[in-house]
Protein backbone atom coordinates (compact mmCIF):
# COMPACT_ATOMS: atom_id res chain seq x y z
CA UNK A 1 0.00 0.00 0.00
CA UNK A 2 3.15 2.41 0.88
CA UNK A 3 4.50 1.74 -2.91
CA UNK A 4 1.13 2.11 -4.46
CA UNK A 5 0.65 5.98 -2.73
CA UNK A 6 4.33 6.76 -3.47
CA UNK A 7 3.73 6.03 -6.95
CA UNK A 8 0.82 8.22 -6.85
CA UNK A 9 2.47 11.03 -5.41
CA UNK A 10 5.42 11.15 -7.88
CA UNK A 11 3.86 12.98 -10.10
CA UNK A 12 3.25 16.10 -8.02
CA UNK A 13 6.55 16.07 -5.80
CA UNK A 14 9.66 14.49 -5.21
CA UNK A 15 9.50 15.81 -1.98
CA UNK A 16 9.97 12.29 -0.41
CA UNK A 17 9.83 13.40 3.20
CA UNK A 18 6.32 14.95 2.39
CA UNK A 19 5.49 11.75 0.85
CA UNK A 20 6.93 9.62 3.95
CA UNK A 21 4.79 12.18 6.36
CA UNK A 22 2.23 12.04 4.46
CA UNK A 23 2.11 8.11 4.36
CA UNK A 24 2.76 7.28 7.66
CA UNK A 25 -0.55 9.36 8.53
CA UNK A 26 -2.72 7.16 6.55
CA UNK A 27 -1.09 4.60 7.79
CA UNK A 28 -1.46 5.67 11.79
CA UNK A 29 -5.41 6.55 11.04
CA UNK A 30 -6.26 3.17 9.78
CA UNK A 31 -4.45 1.36 11.68
CA UNK A 32 -5.99 2.75 15.19
CA UNK A 33 -7.11 0.43 17.89
CA UNK A 34 -10.75 0.91 16.87
CA UNK A 35 -10.68 0.18 13.81
CA UNK A 36 -11.63 -3.02 13.00
CA UNK A 37 -13.09 -2.83 9.32
CA UNK A 38 -12.08 0.89 8.74
CA UNK A 39 -8.45 0.03 8.31
CA UNK A 40 -5.44 -0.71 5.36
CA UNK A 41 -7.46 -3.97 4.68
CA UNK A 42 -10.16 -2.22 3.15
CA UNK A 43 -8.45 0.30 1.32
CA UNK A 44 -6.15 -2.76 -0.69
CA UNK A 45 -9.74 -4.65 -0.81
CA UNK A 46 -11.34 -1.38 -2.56
CA UNK A 47 -7.84 -1.46 -4.70
CA UNK A 48 -8.06 -5.05 -6.05
CA UNK A 49 -11.95 -4.40 -6.21
CA UNK A 50 -11.15 -1.10 -8.79
CA UNK A 51 -8.81 -3.22 -10.63
CA UNK A 52 -11.12 -4.87 -13.76
CA UNK A 53 -12.71 -1.46 -13.98
CA UNK A 54 -9.87 0.24 -14.22
CA UNK A 55 -10.27 1.37 -17.90
CA UNK A 56 -13.57 2.73 -17.32
CA UNK A 57 -12.35 5.09 -14.95
CA UNK A 58 -11.67 8.52 -16.27
CA UNK A 59 -9.55 9.74 -13.51
CA UNK A 60 -8.03 7.03 -11.77
CA UNK A 61 -5.64 8.88 -9.65
CA UNK A 62 -8.42 10.78 -8.16
CA UNK A 63 -10.33 7.86 -7.32
CA UNK A 64 -7.35 6.22 -6.00
CA UNK A 65 -6.40 9.42 -3.48
CA UNK A 66 -10.18 8.96 -2.74
CA UNK A 67 -9.85 5.79 -1.71
CA UNK A 68 -6.87 6.76 0.27
CA UNK A 69 -8.66 9.84 2.11
CA UNK A 70 -12.30 8.40 2.26
CA UNK A 71 -12.18 6.93 5.95
CA UNK A 72 -9.01 8.90 7.29
CA UNK A 73 -11.20 10.65 10.04
CA UNK A 74 -13.44 7.82 11.77
CA UNK A 75 -14.94 8.13 15.05
CA UNK A 76 -17.97 5.62 15.76
CA UNK A 77 -19.95 8.49 17.13
CA UNK A 78 -19.39 11.32 15.20
CA UNK A 79 -21.45 11.99 11.92
CA UNK A 80 -19.01 14.14 10.35
CA UNK A 81 -16.41 11.59 9.47
CA UNK A 82 -16.75 12.32 6.03
CA UNK A 83 -16.95 16.03 5.89
CA UNK A 84 -13.74 15.86 8.30
CA UNK A 85 -12.16 13.34 5.68
CA UNK A 86 -13.02 15.54 2.99
CA UNK A 87 -11.24 18.40 4.39
CA UNK A 88 -8.33 16.44 5.73
CA UNK A 89 -7.50 15.32 1.66
CA UNK A 90 -8.06 19.27 0.47
CA UNK A 91 -5.31 20.35 2.94
CA UNK A 92 -2.99 17.14 2.21
CA UNK A 93 -3.42 16.98 -1.43
CA UNK A 94 -2.80 20.88 -1.75
CA UNK A 95 0.40 20.32 0.01
CA UNK A 96 0.86 17.81 -2.83
CA UNK A 97 0.20 20.24 -5.07
CA UNK A 98 -2.22 18.54 -7.35
CA UNK A 99 -4.37 20.25 -9.48
CA UNK A 100 -7.48 22.48 -7.95
CA UNK A 101 -10.02 20.62 -9.99
CA UNK A 102 -8.84 17.22 -9.08
CA UNK A 103 -8.74 18.03 -5.14
CA UNK A 104 -11.99 19.45 -5.07
CA UNK A 105 -13.51 15.78 -7.12
CA UNK A 106 -11.92 14.35 -4.41
CA UNK A 107 -13.56 16.30 -2.00
CA UNK A 108 -16.76 15.54 -3.38
CA UNK A 109 -16.60 11.39 -4.41
CA UNK A 110 -15.79 11.40 0.02
CA UNK A 111 -18.39 13.29 0.61
CA UNK A 112 -20.60 11.29 -1.60
CA UNK A 113 -19.46 7.83 0.68
CA UNK A 114 -22.00 9.78 3.25
CA UNK A 115 -25.33 8.78 1.52
CA UNK A 116 -24.65 6.65 -1.27
CA UNK A 117 -26.49 8.14 -3.66
CA UNK A 118 -26.01 7.93 -7.50
CA UNK A 119 -23.76 10.26 -8.83
CA UNK A 120 -23.89 12.32 -12.07
CA UNK A 121 -20.36 11.56 -11.81
CA UNK A 122 -19.62 7.93 -13.14
CA UNK A 123 -16.11 7.58 -11.67
CA UNK A 124 -17.70 8.72 -8.09
CA UNK A 125 -20.27 5.65 -8.71
CA UNK A 126 -17.04 3.38 -8.88
CA UNK A 127 -15.73 4.54 -5.81
CA UNK A 128 -19.12 4.09 -3.92
CA UNK A 129 -19.56 0.63 -5.70
CA UNK A 130 -15.97 -0.51 -4.53
CA UNK A 131 -17.23 1.04 -1.09
CA UNK A 132 -19.80 -1.17 -0.82
CA UNK A 133 -18.38 -4.17 -2.49
CA UNK A 134 -18.03 -6.58 0.45
CA UNK A 135 -21.82 -6.42 0.56
CA UNK A 136 -22.27 -8.94 -2.42
CA UNK A 137 -20.02 -11.49 -0.86
CA UNK A 138 -20.69 -15.04 -0.02
CA UNK A 139 -22.74 -15.00 3.32
CA UNK A 140 -19.53 -16.60 5.12
CA UNK A 141 -17.33 -13.07 4.50
CA UNK A 142 -20.41 -11.20 5.04
CA UNK A 143 -20.94 -12.23 8.63
CA UNK A 144 -17.40 -11.81 9.36
CA UNK A 145 -17.64 -8.17 8.03
CA UNK A 146 -21.02 -7.47 10.33
CA UNK A 147 -18.75 -8.45 13.29
CA UNK A 148 -15.95 -6.04 12.93
CA UNK A 149 -18.74 -3.59 12.31
CA UNK A 150 -20.39 -4.32 15.63
CA UNK A 151 -16.53 -3.99 17.56
CA UNK A 152 -16.54 -0.67 15.60
CA UNK A 153 -19.60 0.88 17.57
CA UNK A 154 -18.56 -1.79 20.28
CA UNK A 155 -19.64 1.67 22.88
CA UNK A 156 -23.46 1.14 22.24
CA UNK A 157 -25.33 -1.21 23.58
CA UNK A 158 -27.48 -3.91 21.75
CA UNK A 159 -30.73 -1.62 22.82
CA UNK A 160 -29.26 1.10 20.23
CA UNK A 161 -26.61 -0.67 18.13
CA UNK A 162 -29.53 -3.04 16.37
CA UNK A 163 -32.13 -0.27 15.42
CA UNK A 164 -29.58 1.94 13.99
CA UNK A 165 -28.35 -0.90 11.98
CA UNK A 166 -31.38 -1.66 11.28
CA UNK A 167 -31.98 1.64 9.41
CA UNK A 168 -29.01 1.71 7.76
CA UNK A 169 -29.76 -1.68 6.18
CA UNK A 170 -32.58 -0.87 5.48
CA UNK A 171 -31.77 2.46 3.97
CA UNK A 172 -29.61 0.33 1.04
CA UNK A 173 -32.90 -2.00 0.46
CA UNK A 174 -35.01 1.28 0.19
CA UNK A 175 -32.42 2.14 -2.90
CA UNK A 176 -33.16 1.64 -6.42
CA UNK A 177 -30.12 -0.15 -6.67
CA UNK A 178 -27.59 -0.61 -4.32
CA UNK A 179 -24.67 -0.48 -6.56
CA UNK A 180 -24.70 1.86 -9.59
CA UNK A 181 -22.60 1.00 -12.33
CA UNK A 182 -23.52 -2.27 -14.40
CA UNK A 183 -20.18 -3.97 -13.25
CA UNK A 184 -20.79 -4.12 -9.91
CA UNK A 185 -24.99 -4.34 -9.91
CA UNK A 186 -24.22 -7.46 -12.19
CA UNK A 187 -21.93 -8.83 -9.95
CA UNK A 188 -23.09 -8.22 -6.33
CA UNK A 189 -26.65 -6.41 -6.65
CA UNK A 190 -28.60 -9.98 -5.81
CA UNK A 191 -26.32 -11.59 -3.27
CA UNK A 192 -25.86 -8.04 -1.58
CA UNK A 193 -29.62 -7.93 -0.88
CA UNK A 194 -30.06 -11.65 -0.08
CA UNK A 195 -27.26 -10.66 3.01
CA UNK A 196 -29.13 -7.86 4.03
CA UNK A 197 -32.45 -9.18 4.10
CA UNK A 198 -30.53 -11.69 6.13
CA UNK A 199 -28.61 -9.60 8.60
CA UNK A 200 -31.66 -7.75 9.35
CA UNK A 201 -33.24 -11.21 9.96
CA UNK A 202 -30.37 -11.86 12.86
CA UNK A 203 -30.90 -8.67 14.11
Amino acid sequence: MRDHFEQLCFPFTKDLNLIDELWKEIETKYTEKSRHYYNLLHLRNMFAELEPSKNKISDFTAVSFSIFYHDIVYNATSKSNEEKSALKAKERLSELGLPQDTIEAVSDQILATKLHQTSMNEDTNYLLDTDLSILGKDFESYLAYTKMIRKEYSIYPDLLYKPGRKKVLKHFLELDTIFKTDYFKDKYEMQAKKNIAAEIDLL
